[in-house]
């Protein structure tokens, strides 16, 4: 998985970061234990870019600190939009690493920020071996992805 600093699976997270999933309150103690092994942690600072535009996509991530904006490039070379911003909670990367396309938009961190981040490999044995806290994530990737949904359609009939 290339995704620049990160420590592996094997190692897990620092107590630190398993303190900020636990305040996520998405999965509970059991839960989380299991799920522990297959993430790993991905650290950025700000003005940072966690990927472009285009790159293929094998990882998804879940912010554990800090902020980041996704930009769209436009048709005009070299001028992008900020299409949304993410914080604590929020899961990205889902749409590459679900349908294996090429990276939608561009994130940067707007701060420092830390990452819980998990392979397309590893997920697949968290489904194997743990296929309920598999679910949990995958239900948590759908959840974010229809909220953007919902809010894409309001900015949309904001603008007519």
């Amino acid at each position: 998985m290339s995704t620049g600093r990160l420590s592996g699976a094997a190692e897990g997270l620092p107590s630190d970061a398993q303190k900020c999933l636990e305040d996520l309150h998405i999965f509970n103690a059991e839960e989380l234990a299991a799920l522990l092994p297959y993430l790993g942690e991905r650290k950025i600072a700000a003005g940072e870019t966690l990927w472009h535009e285009g790159q293929a996509g094998s990882y998804l991530s879940l912010i554990l600190s800090g902020h980041l904006e996704a930009k769209k490039d436009t048709e005009f070379p070299g001028k992008q939009v900020v299409v949304a911003v993410f914080g604590p909670g929020a899961v990205v990367g889902e749409l590459s690493f679900l349908d294996q396309s090429p990276r939608a938009v561009s994130v940067v961190a707007m701060e420092d920020a830390r990452l819980a981040v998990i392979g397309r490999d590893e997920f697949g044995k968290l489904l194997a071996d743990f296929p309920e806290v598999g679910m949990k994530l995958y239900r948590a990737i759908l959840l974010a992805l229809a909220s953007r949904l919902k809010k894409s359609y309001e900015r949309l009939a904001a603008i007519f």
